[in-house]
């Protein structure tokens, strides 16, 4: 069995579920290339009894012949092929049946692949687990799918035949930072704790994405690999992600291209007038997917109502291909780390880093259990603008006022930017008129290095330290 990095509370129901003692129906989904066949295969490793996997583009033919050929792997004989999924379960229930009261767990992987068109699979699926699966007390059917449109609206969200009948639903999310860094480590590639941030902030905490590098080449070169040669994986990749997972894939690409030329995020209405479409139920749809498929997440202005919704982009390999691979920015990355338009991309990408992991952030600050607003905070006055990069609002009557800086030593705080930060505390609070107690909070890589101007800094939060870099 191989390392497994991460997963744990998924690996634990699993378990649980296994042991259950009773039918389990469980759906794993989440986006391409994050590890949900590994997970199972790592957790139940030679427990299956039964595994196929669906082909992408395959007629129902084809799918049948591999269900016959993974069917005599796993029994040992020969076995004809079907002529419809009927009778492809009809031999599932033979085999189950075999097992008597030894659990036996059945994985039917990329289930969209092999529910194609006029195939009968779907109904014959419901079939199979309302009138014999789900009384019998030694199966665990386990289906997984990378199109999360299809497996929210056929199996977890249906209201057909599978309604209500999941015993239990899993996504799986991208890697945190911290799960990165151990990634790195358990295969030997010995990066800095900004090497290894530059590497989240490049190609996110997809599992898939990181096995691509090459720990015989630095950051650099592996992303030059990657991204900017022209057969690089990560180069070709993005064509196929929004097919995968969504049915309509055109209008996703649509907007998540708009949401990468800004920062800030966008509204449902500003992002409608971009698409020059109507804001109505289909488009709020269409964002509520990008969100559970960690595409996309909701924000706040601070002080703003809740229908002021803003949608930003905070995939970081997105917004990575989209800024420099796919409008042609640069030729390659090892020799243009220091172009203003590289370190305003870093300082940027940083910033959404922090966002991610603001579980993190609260817990350097001993206040996870404190129930929490998170926002940012701009704003436009006749003698200028002012911004504030993430603003922590508590309950218990207080606002950090967080500053993201991206530095590879620690940071100085200078007397004209301690003067910069003391004024602008006292415009938010002339601005928004709380009477909340406010903490000026820095949130670096490495921490702010010691001087005679720190003392207007409430908190220090070194990343390096909290996310086990």
């Amino acid at each position: 069995m191989n390392e497994l990095i991460g997963r744990n509370a998924e690996t634990q129901e699993l378990e649980k579920r296994f042991n259950s003692g009773k039918p389990e129906f469980v759906a794993v989904y989440g986006r391409r290339r994050i590890g949900k066949t590994y997970l199972i295969k790592n957790v139940f490793a030679k427990r299956l009894a039964f595994y196929m996997t669906g082909t992408y583009n395959a007629t129902r033919k084809e799918q049948l012949s591999h269900f016959a050929r993974q069917y005599s792997e796993y029994t040992g004989g020969y076995c004809a092929v079907p002529n419809d999924w009927g009778e492809a379960f009809e031999l599932l229930k033979s085999l189950i049946k075999t097992y008597k009261k030894k659990r036996a767990v059945v994985f039917l992987d990329e289930l969209p692949w092999l529910d194609s068109r006029k195939s009968g699979f779907l109904k014959e699926l419901e079939l199979f687990w309302n009138s014999w699966g789900s009384d019998c007390n030694n199966l665990m059917l386990i289906v997984c799918g990378s199109s999360t449109t299809w497996m929210t609206s056929k199996i977890i969200g249906d209201r057909g035949g599978l309604h209500n009948r999941l015993t239990k639903r899993m996504y799986l999310a991208p890697f945190n930072i911290g799960e990165v860094a151990q990634y790195l480590r358990s295969h030997n590639i010995d990066w800095s704790s900004k090497q290894i941030a530059e590497c989240y902030m490049v190609m996110g905490g997809t599992p898939y994405y990181l096995s691509l590098l090459d720990k015989s080449k630095t950051l650099n070169a592996n992303v030059d690999a990657l991204y900017f040669n022209k057969r690089g994986e990560l180069r070709t990749e993005y064509g196929f992600l929004f097919r995968s997972l969504f049915n309509d894939s055109t209008i996703y690409s649509k907007i998540t291209e708009i949401l990468s030329k800004t920062s800030d995020g966008l509204t449902l209405k500003e992002i409608a007038e971009h698409l020059e479409t109507s804001k109505g139920g289909s488009l709020s749809a269409v964002l509520k997917n990008l969100c559970d498929c960690d595409f996309l997440a909701e924000y706040h202005a601070f002080g703003k109502k809740q229908r002021d919704t803003i949608y930003k982009l905070v995939d970081f390999y997105s917004l990575f291909y989209l800024k420099f691979v796919k409008n042609g920015i640069l030729s390659n990355w090892t020799s243009t780390p220091d172009d203003p338009v590289c370190r305003t991309w870093f300082a940027s990408a940083f910033e959404l880093l922090c966002f991610y992991h603001i579980d993190y952030i609260k817990r350097a600050l001993g206040i996870s259990g404190v129930a929490t607003e998170i926002s940012s905070w701009r704003y436009n006055g006749t003698e200028g603008g002012a911004q504030i990069d993430l603003v922590i609002d508590r309950r218990d009557d207080v606002i950090n006022l967080c500053e993201i800086k991206f530095s590879r030593f620690q940071y100085a705080i200078t007397s004209q930017y301690a003067e910069y930060l003391e004024e602008r505390k006292e415009l938010f609070r002339t601005v928004t008129k709380t009477r909340k107690s406010l903490r000026i909070t820095m949130i670096t890589l490495n921490g702010i290095k010691p001087g005679k101007y720190t003392d207007i800094i409430s908190d220090d939060i070194n990343l390096s330290e909290i996310m086990g870099l």
